[in-house]
């Protein structure tokens, strides 16, 4: 059963590894490629693909945008890619045929192409996505993106790049892939904007990225020291204790 695929991605470079895999996997056809929602409806309405490889983050019309804009009877097999997005990875489990996390194993392709050919064979492709494009809609949309100046320039850092923000009056500087980068923002505004899943307050002047974080260790007067992945070390304040107990789960 040879599968007709669209992949959509306003990434040139991920869209690039994803026709490459595709390329080694028999059976597959490359229906097209877009670099944003409002394409990529227009597309696979007018060329109906077997099966899309949609992104998830995408700026004006996300993947789950483009969802609920489908019209019901071109509705295609659809595999989710996501660099990040682990809360969303739970009802993709439910309601897609499969989800794909960036930088993509071309091992997973395969087995997210087989599940997608059985599920096209079976018939039972659609079920819950436009329930899960509705759930999508109703959460709060936290920022992916920073807009910051640099060197007279104004800069967009990703958010998944972020290691820790620290507070500076009523300015913030973000620390992200080892360079650091000044926000006109307080710190409390900035939380609320970030995904508390992704993003734990350890400090009155400190956010740490939960993904970044190696280690927690006692300290003194109820304190911890919080080690990260590149080695930086934090101060976990004992206010703030009960607060990053209730985002992991788990006593300290």
């Amino acid at each position: 059963m040879t599968l007709r695929a669209l992949i959509v991605d306003d990434e040139a470079i991920a869209r690039r590894r994803i026709r490459r895999l595709l390329r080694s996997v028999e059976g597959m056809e490359i229906a097209g490629e877009c670099g944003d929602g409002t394409s990529a409806l227009a597309t696979i309405d007018g060329t109906r693909p077997d099966l899309v490889f949609l992104d998830v983050q995408m700026p004006g019309l996300d993947g789950f945008d483009v969802i609920a804009r489908l019209q019901a009877e071109c509705i295609p097999a659809i595999i989710f890619v996501t660099a990040f997005d682990r809360y969303a990875l739970r009802a993709f489990d439910v309601h897609a045929v499969d989800y794909l996390l960036k930088p993509i194993a071309p091992a997973r392709l395969r087995v997210a192409i087989e599940r997608a050919r059985d599920r096209l064979a079976r018939g039972d492709h659609q079920p819950g996505l436009r329930s899960l494009a509705r759930e999508a809609q109703e959460r709060p949309r936290y920022l992916t993106r920073l807009s910051v100046r640099a060197r007279g320039r104004v800069m967009l850092v990703d958010v998944e790049a972020i290691d820790w923000i620290q507070a500076a009056d009523n300015y913030v500087t973000v620390h992200a892939s080892g360079r650091e980068y000044l926000l006109r923002e307080t710190l409390a505004t900035l939380e609320r904007q970030l995904d508390p899943d992704r993003f734990v307050r350890i400090h009155r002047s400190t956010i740490a990225s939960l993904d970044r974080i190696a280690e927690l260790q006692p300290s003194s007067h109820g304190d911890f020291d919080v080690r990260l992945r590149d080695g930086t070390r934090l101060t976990l304040s004992r206010s703030w204790r009960e607060h990053v107990e209730r985002t992991l789960g788990r006593p300290l």
